[in-house]
């Protein structure tokens, strides 16, 4: 009686996964959620130091906006005329309005 011979068994390497690197760019959709943030930080301040009912107005309704057509134009807009409102607000030494507090706000604009 013949022996059978064994089929020589062929072993697939395992596929290389592609490795992802992390980045400093921050997404688009990213961009807009941190803006969405800080304007809401940003209405949270100016009600807190009862500044600028128009401006305040104006936030909220861009944020109801954005919330429906996600655009960030208005909350961008409203966020640049703060940043001013503020810095004039820290020449004046307003307690609650920081250098930092402007400069994070400024970041978020520009992205």
């Amino acid at each position: 009686m013949a022996k059978k011979l064994a089929k020589p068994t062929i072993t697939k390497a395992a596929p290389k996964k592609a490795v992802v690197k992390a980045t400093s760019k921050v997404t688009g959709k990213a961009k807009t959620a941190d803006l969405e943030k800080i304007s809401k930080t940003i209405l949270a301040k100016l009600k807190l130091l009862d500044m600028d009912q128009q401006l305040q107005s104006e936030i909220e309704w861009c944020l109801g906006s954005y919330s429906h057509d996600k655009n960030p134009v208005g909350l961008i807009q409203t966020a640049k005329t703060a940043t001013n409102l503020f810095k004039t607000e820290l020449a004046r030494k307003t307690k609650g309005i920081t250098a930092k507090f402007i400069a994070d706000i400024e970041e978020s604009i520009q992205g």
